[in-house]
């Protein structure tokens, strides 16, 4: 049977319109192809944090990205207040925010920055600009998950972990609402492609995870719940232990200017602690994808009661780690990371 002219029209037009929806990101962005990224940090802890955000605003200015939204999952405002000072400083500010407000109660500091925001000049100005003015009135980190996926096209976010996983577990028990009728679990099935996520050790050494042990309760959950169809590729410890930034190669870098977050940090904080570069690696390789990385076979992945991973090899497993590469490799990941360090904002 043939269709009328009028038909075939109304069906393209409507081709067009389905088309179109389906390859709107965040804001009405479109979707080109490139990784759609959903950031998860433990911030004010550790620098290497910020470092791996100052990448994701390098990568998205060169179209290499969308910077979807920013989930705080260190419990409180003060990590908020340091994502906004990042956001603001790197031309980002309309970057949404998340924030855990029922998480884990005392993780461990290792380097305090937490008073980032609050840093004055001489004249008593705050030395870094702010564009949330309420932090309070920021969703939690699960309800900007539900948000940011439902809005999003199918199989298409990378999520990016490098910190613990509370707003995860979160999401992943959380049930329909006005974002969506799908379940967290089911939400997470729909819309995610993978996940980096920076934890576990893996290879000869057998020891907790540092992420997953600080909030064990919270790690069981997302072990558990986590769809075993959507793929997990993790950034163990041992990867970047052999990648230091050195607090006298990072203010040599960031020395064509006076006023940058990051420098003030390094400048106001004790961060002679050993650096090592772990959360970058994972951006990295959520951006520019696997090739630049030794890939272990697929498995499955199991997390104890004392936080230590376990792989199983499996041909049909959904994870997958990235294995220490040698000395030079080790040069150029530190090389990928301080080269956006030394352009001006």
């Amino acid at each position: 049977m043939k269709m009328n002219t009028r038909i075939k029209t109304s069906l393209l037009i409507l081709a067009v319109a389905v088309l179109a929806s389906c390859s709107k990101g965040k804001g009405g962005t479109s979707y080109d192809g490139v990784p759609l990224i959903i950031l998860d940090t433990d911030l004010v802890s550790s620098t290497d944090d910020l470092f791996a955000m100052e990448m994701l605003y390098r990568y998205e200015e060169e179209g290499k990205c969308k910077l979807l939204g920013i989930v705080v999952d260190r419990e409180g405002e003060a990590g908020a207040a340091v994502a906004d000072v990042m956001n603001t400083y790197f031309n980002h500010a309309d970057t949404p925010i998340g924030l855990v407000r029922k998480g884990i109660p005392s993780p461990r500091v290792w380097i305090d920055y937490s008073s980032l925001p609050s840093l004055a000049d001489e004249r008593g100005e705050k030395l870094f600009r702010r564009s949330v003015k309420d932090c309070p009135a920021l969703p939690d980190g699960w309800e900007l998950y539900r948000r940011l996926l439902a809005s999003a096209p199918d199989n298409s976010v990378t999520i990016c972990s490098i910190g613990f996983v509370t707003s995860l577990a979160q999401l992943l028990e959380s049930g329909p609402d006005g974002y969506s009728p799908l379940s967290g679990v089911d939400l997470v099935r729909r819309k995610v492609r993978r996940i980096q996520l920076m934890g576990g050790v893996f290879g000869d050494s057998v020891e907790p995870d540092f992420n997953f042990s600080q909030g064990l309760p919270f790690a069981q959950t997302f072990f558990r719940l986590w769809p075993q169809d959507v793929d997990i590729v993790f950034t163990p410890m041992e990867v970047g232990d052999p990648v230091e930034y050195t607090p006298e190669q990072v203010l040599a870098d960031i020395s064509w200017t006076d006023v940058h977050p990051i420098k003030q940090v390094y400048l106001t904080y004790d961060c002679n602690t050993g650096q090592k570069m772990w959360d970058p690696l994972a951006v990295i390789n959520a951006v520019e994808g696997d090739p630049l990385f030794t890939l272990s076979p697929r498995g499955t992945v199991t997390l104890s009661d004392k936080a230590v991973t376990t792989f199983t090899a499996s041909p049909d497993g959904n994870c997958r780690y990235q294995i220490a590469g040698d000395a030079a490799w080790a040069e150029r990941m530190l090389g990928k990371i301080r080269a956006y360090n030394r352009l001006p904002r």
